[in-house]
């Protein structure tokens, strides 16, 4: 397996991640093959909470002594998040169902314009995600897009001043 050093925290990924969206139907089938991928380097799992099961088998395989050597991703689904307190409410259910106490990359999920990113600045993100870095619960902060070119080149720009 070929890797790539993370220049920011200085994380060896593989070049090769695994896509947790889609497993097969046979959970252990599903179990099988993350574990087939981490014994052959692959070392970076993409994940999010509204992928069906996603989570859970995944967190089934990390406990049988599997997180220390890969890094996960996951997401928040931004259109659950109605208030303040569902932030807490959906991260600690991932850590539940990923058997682990920290995230390593934690992306916000379906970013569509930049109205999105204001109504979860309204609700507190910003404070909610520097205090999960501190408390080294999330050690990466990103976002995945779902919109155009216009309001990329924006969230980049106000991203950019909010957490780097």
């Amino acid at each position: 397996m070929k890797y790539r050093i993370n220049s920011r925290n200085n994380d060896k990924l593989s070049i090769l991640g695994f896509g947790c969206m889609r497993f097969p139907k046979d959970e252990e089938e599903a179990k099988n093959q993350i574990i087939y991928a981490i014994e052959n380097g692959i070392n970076y799992f993409d994940t999010a909470y509204a992928y069906p099961k996603s989570e859970e088998i995944l967190g089934k395989v990390l406990a049988k002594g599997y997180r220390k050597s890969v890094k996960v991703a996951t997401k928040l689904p931004h259109y659950l998040i109605k208030q303040k307190s569902d932030l807490d409410k959906i991260f600690n259910e991932q850590l539940r169902r990923l058997q682990t106490n920290y995230i390593d990359y934690y992306l916000i999920h379906v970013l569509t314009d930049v109205a999105i990113w204001e109504r979860l600045v309204s609700l507190g993100i910003i404070d909610w995600v520097e205090r999960k870095k501190r408390l080294g619960e999330i050690k990466n902060i990103g976002f995945s897009y779902h919109g155009g070119q216009e309001d990329f080149i924006k969230l980049i720009d106000i991203l950019i001043g909010n957490f780097v």
